[in-house]
């Protein structure tokens, strides 16, 4: 685990975080921090497990509007002056990057940060850099989208113009399907930009994801994880794979097409979580996202390879070259679990009786009374736990996860508020007992059939 070690014969930099999301996925990237800087959030409520880490803290009524965080951010800095701003959170992303442009901080201006944000301006970008990606064209109409279906050849991917988390992104096989699909993947866009989808290729084969720092240009790649996709025709994120010493990382041509995709987007200093598929062809790039990875990936990355993400990414945020030397070499691996169907949640918690030894993280996200739903309709939000483990070997990880996955217990009870619930109902434990970490993954399918 990360050791904090402040920085001597200096005082620490003032370090102002944007927005920083729940405890279960971002502790472990706030802690480490407060040894380094002084971190202060803005955030829009009064910080409650978060305020042992902070300096200070701003509530606002909104973290994504630019006009009142620079405000807020230049009051802040005519008071004591900032190194630096950080931000993992995708909502935010944009609005963080123009707060730092504003006051002459060090990082990525919001321009490249814009460019990966806009799907289809990323595609352009890269494919007058000659990047190997899917076909992709942008449409407004189903009309449109049958149209240059007929002309990329089915199956294609419908996906939002800026996807976030894989909602909204459908794999058709037919006129009928994508007519079909069509509005979820129009409705699923977040940022203005009208109802607008990208038709694409299915690039097919194995997908995987980089995180990245960034600095002046070099790209640092730090953590490589094997994605699981599930829910078909959907691309939910079901679980990840983290190879501390992945041959990939250290691949000449594979590092060159990387940092050739980022001076593309013009993205110079920053962090990235970049996307691809490994297809028959050779991989080909699907997105990169201007901010730290989700779903634990640069947690397993920590575990497994010894570099603190949070760390790495703060040291861009004030200008400084990250130390991306890995200390450990080992496998980690993330599943969330699923509800089978719709459902309200009665009672739900892991059997310690059956829990492996191995297990890292084990955790309960639902609570009694919520009311869940496979994607797509419940895509990211319709998870009810989450488990991780780290160990020696690809097959030890994938052991420990299928058995701790055999140990959720989940009972359904009726729609009712979680007030009128019977105290019984809602007495299972969400965290396992002491030894164990902490996080876990549900999947709606046995692990012979989840897993990757």
């Amino acid at each position: 685990m990360t050791v904090l070690v402040p920085i001597e014969n200096a005082e620490r930099p003032r370090l102002l975080l944007i927005s920083c999301g729940d405890r279960e996925s971002r502790e472990y990237l706030l802690s480490p921090l407060a040894g380094q800087y002084r971190v202060h959030l803005f955030c829009t409520a009064e910080p409650s497990w978060e305020a042992r880490y902070l300096d200070g803290c701003t509530v606002l009524s909104d973290v994504t509007d630019d006009t009142s965080l620079i405000a807020a951010a230049r009051a802040l800095d005519a008071r004591d002056r900032l190194a630096g701003v950080l931000c993992w959170d995708e909502a935010s992303v944009i609005a963080a990057a123009r707060v730092a442009e504003a006051l002459g901080l060090p990082a990525a201006d919001a321009a490249p940060v814009l460019r990966c944000q806009d799907k289809h301006l990323t595609r352009r970008l890269l494919a007058q850099a000659g990047i190997p990606q899917p076909g992709s064209i942008l449409v407004e109409t189903v009309e449109q989208a049958v149209d240059a279906a007929a002309g990329l050849g089915y199956p294609v991917v419908l996906k939002p113009r800026d996807p976030v988390a894989s909602m909204g992104v459908v794999l058709v096989s037919s006129e009928r399907e994508l007519r079909e699909q069509f509005a979820l993947a129009g409705d699923s866009t977040v940022s203005g930009l009208g109802i607008s989808v990208l038709v694409e290729e299915n690039a097919d084969g194995p997908e995987i994801s980089v995180d990245c720092a960034v600095f002046h240009g070099e790209v640092m790649p730090i953590c490589l994880a094997h994605k699981q996709i599930g829910f078909p025709p959907y691309f939910e994120e079901v679980g990840h794979l983290v190879d501390g010493a992945d041959p990939m990382l250290a691949d000449d041509s594979f590092r060159e097409m990387l940092r050739q995709a980022h001076s593309a987007l013009g993205f110079t200093d920053g962090f990235t979580h970049t996307e691809f598929r490994l297809t028959p062809l050779g991989p080909k790039l699907i997105e990169v996202n201007p901010r730290l990875g989700g779903d634990l990936i640069p947690y397993l990355g920590l575990r497994t390879t010894g570099i603190d993400p949070a760390l790495a990414a703060a040291a861009v945020a004030v200008g400084r070259r990250p130390n991306v030397t890995p200390t450990n070499k080992a496998f980690g691996a993330i599943r969330f679990c699923y509800v089978p169907h719709e459902m309200t949640i009665g009672a739900i918690g892991f059997d310690p009786d059956r829990m492996p030894a191995g297990v890292d993280l084990a955790l309960a996200l639902a609570r009694s009374g919520e009311r869940h739903a496979p994607p797509p309709a419940g895509s990211v939000t319709g998870r009810i736990a989450m488990i991780t483990a780290v160990g020696d070997s690809e097959a030890d990880v994938r052991a420990v996860i299928a058995s701790a996955e055999a140990a959720l217990c989940v009972t359904e009870a009726p729609a009712r508020p979680v007030s009128e619930l019977a105290i019984s109902e809602v007495s299972m434990p969400r965290v396992l007992p002491a030894g164990v970490l902490g996080v876990a993954m549900v999947s709606g399918q046995t692990p012979a059939e989840a897993w990757l």
